[in-house]
């Protein structure tokens, strides 16, 4: 059943679907706003009414598709007299729309839907899709916002502990909910020869070239300056192509930088910037291996996730959440690795690592992409993470 958006939280029945607003600076390509268009779907689903508020981007449409409502709110915004606009709105949003919950994912957002929240007593839920940067007490207290939910998301056991170590008031209402991949999606079984033919064709790579993926953004701390340092080190495979998958999301300077230390190595045939890849499951089915090369510690590192649910064999910085993610030595023997983990900026380290993942032999690899879906999709599907959150919003939202 929808809610009749004329009623008040204490006019609804406690056995309705809850209305939810969730607020987001910009509905664009990414893994936090992925997770708010899988949340609001889910709910949609579920018939309670799922809102969503920010500036508009790439999944707009998608988010109106699958039921969602998009409320236009420039929340991207940190002036603090835009914050304390937007909370008076929020909070009028709140009553108009009879929201149960409010759902904040960046921090300049979640002080507006904070205000709003206490102003209209409305149950406050916050998400850490990053380990912020804290070099100070003005920096700590504009993070602290993301500590103050009524339920705290932590999008993994790393991000839990450093949530609690920084915020030890917190620590009782934080929620260890990992984000989730569709299952469907990154099956290697639905992910046809045609769509895999269509990016070779449009990225210039030769049938019999052999091609390591780096799926992320352009940024410093992505590591793509790694990546290329790992590709002098394998200048010997002739058939190798290095494809930088990832939108450069404004950063001109380094999308340059990244084209400039390419020529300087003489690399320009064999690393490619493709710019934004809108079929990801495909490109991973296409490379032979996928790199995530971070630099500081990701709270979950989707794209690894991603990898092994593909089939793709993944190496990954040993930080942050991958230890969770990507089973490696010593924690486990060699014959039970999901994939390899290297020293974040060691180009050397990754250059054998993927001279390892490139050489297995056919049995190896299959034994390996198997064990990695096996560990991945029971534990990371949207599925699991959004009957999580629902969860969690339905005994808020009753006040339980």
């Amino acid at each position: 059943m929808t809610v009749d958006p004329t009623l008040s939280r204490a006019e609804k029945d406690l056995g309705d679907p809850p209305t939810v607003l969730q607020v987001v600076p910009r509905l664009d390509a990414g893994g936090a706003e992925r997770i708010v268009v899988e949340l609001a779907a889910a709910l949609a689903a579920a018939g309670g009414r799922a809102l969503v508020a920010g500036e508009a981007g790439r999944l707009v449409d998608e988010l109106k598709a699958r039921g969602g409502i998009w409320i236009p709110l420039k929340a991207a915004s940190k002036n603090p007299v835009t914050i304390l606009a937007h909370g008076k709105r929020l909070a009028r949003i709140i009553t108009a729309e009879g929201v149960d919950v409010i759902h904040a994912h960046s921090r300049a957002p979640a002080w507006s839907a904070f205000l709003a929240a206490r102003r209209t007593k409305t149950p406050f839920v916050t998400s850490f899709h990053g380990a912020y940067k804290q070099q100070n007490r003005l920096k700590a207290f504009y993070n602290s916002v993301m500590a103050k939910g009524d339920a705290v998301i932590a999008n993994s056991r790393f991000t839990a502990s450093v949530i609690g170590e920084r915020f030890p008031a917190a620590r009782d209402r934080i929620v260890v909910i990992p984000g989730g991949i569709d299952e469907k999606r990154f099956d290697p079984a639905a992910i046809d020869d045609t769509r895999i033919h269509k990016l070779r064709e449009a990225w210039g790579i030769a049938p019999e070239a052999r091609v390591v993926l780096v799926p992320a953004r352009l940024s410093p701390v992505k590591g793509q300056l790694v990546a290329i340092a790992a590709a002098r080190d394998l200048a010997d495979i002739d058939d190798l192509v290095i494809i930088l998958a990832g939108d450069d999301q404004t950063r001109r300077g380094y999308a340059a930088e990244l084209k400039r230390e390419i020529a300087a190595a003489g690399l320009e045939s064999r690393v490619r910037l493709v710019g934004h890849c809108d079929d990801i499951p495909a490109a991973l089915r296409l490379a032979d291996v996928a790199v995530v090369p971070s630099l500081v510690p990701e709270t979950f590192g989707l794209a690894a996730v991603e990898a092994e649910a593909a089939g793709c064999p993944v190496i990954v910085s040993d930080v942050g959440a991958f230890p969770e993610t990507v089973l490696a030595p010593p924690e486990v023997a060699n014959a039970e690795r999901t994939g390899w983990r290297v020293p974040p900026g060691d180009g050397e380290a990754l250059a054998a690592a993927i001279r390892e993942a490139l050489g297995l032999a056919p049995q190896a690899r299959a034994a390996l992409i198997e064990r990695a879906r096996a560990h991945v999709l029971p534990r990371y599907s949207i599925a699991a993470m959004t009957a999580a959150t629902l969860e969690l919003y339905a005994r808020l939202g009753r006040g339980k």
